[in-house]
């Protein structure tokens, strides 16, 4: 299993969230792997990370030289993975590494990607409100599941799926759902974010939706396409 973690100001959370997502995998006896993507952070991630590389065999970072974005990142992650699985996740602990264990479980007989379905109060009002109606849209133009956010689970075969898209706009949940694989979603709480702010605030969060459905309009008329080669 590979845990993807595209980090951007993290500091505070990166050794919490290390020391939760091996208290689930080290029990269960999984072979896994942690990719920390640090895009280019600012503050004082680089020097976290590089102390529980340091630390921890388990840990690998790859570092951008510019920022991309958390998709970018993402992206970068996936192309670095080793497991045949891999989880996406955020780093600022509102996504729970202890719902790792539940999406694996639902991995499997012909189900390529299962989506940690978001509960829960955990932005303000307006911030929910807007984010339902993107994801009814994207859920319009594309089918991915309402609830989907980047805290998903992949098998190899998605994970090669997505690589071989045309990634000029990438976003995540749009390019699995547009992938022609079966996915589920199942509903995970998620936490308040427990320090700083998000990264993603007023123009971004609408550039980002509106890229992300640019994208997908882009796909279903045939000008996104998948390179064969790279198919499983």
């Amino acid at each position: 299993l590979s845990v993807i973690l595209p980090v951007y100001c993290n500091a505070s959370t990166l050794r919490e969230i290390h020391g939760r997502i091996a208290g689930v995998c080290l029990p269960k006896g999984v072979r896994y792997e942690i990719l920390y993507v640090n895009d280019a952070c600012p503050e004082g991630s680089g020097s976290v990370l590089s102390e529980l590389e340091r630390g921890y065999p388990e840990i690998r970072v790859v570092s951008l030289a510019q920022n991309g974005g958390q998709q970018r990142a993402i992206l970068a992650g996936l192309k670095q993975c080793r497991g045949n699985r891999a989880v996406v996740m955020d780093a600022d602990l509102q996504d729970p590494p202890e719902a790792i264990p539940a999406l694996l479980n639902h991995l499997g007989d012909g189900i390529s990607a299962v989506f940690a379905g978001r509960q829960g109060r955990y932005e303000s009002p307006a911030r929910l409100m807007t984010s339902r109606v993107f994801k009814t849209l994207l859920h319009l133009l594309c089918g991915a599941p309402k609830d989907a956010g980047a805290f998903v689970l992949m098998d190899r075969r998605m994970i090669d799926r997505v690589l071989a898209m045309d990634a000029s706009s990438p976003f995540l949940v749009a390019m699995i759902a547009c992938s022609g694989l079966p996915v589920r979603s199942i509903p995970v709480e998620r936490a308040e974010r427990p320090d700083g702010q998000s990264a993603y605030v007023g123009g971004m969060r609408l550039q980002v939706a509106l890229s992300a459905l640019w994208w997908v309009l882009r796909w279903r008329t045939g000008f996104v396409r998948t390179e064969p080669d790279h198919l499983s």
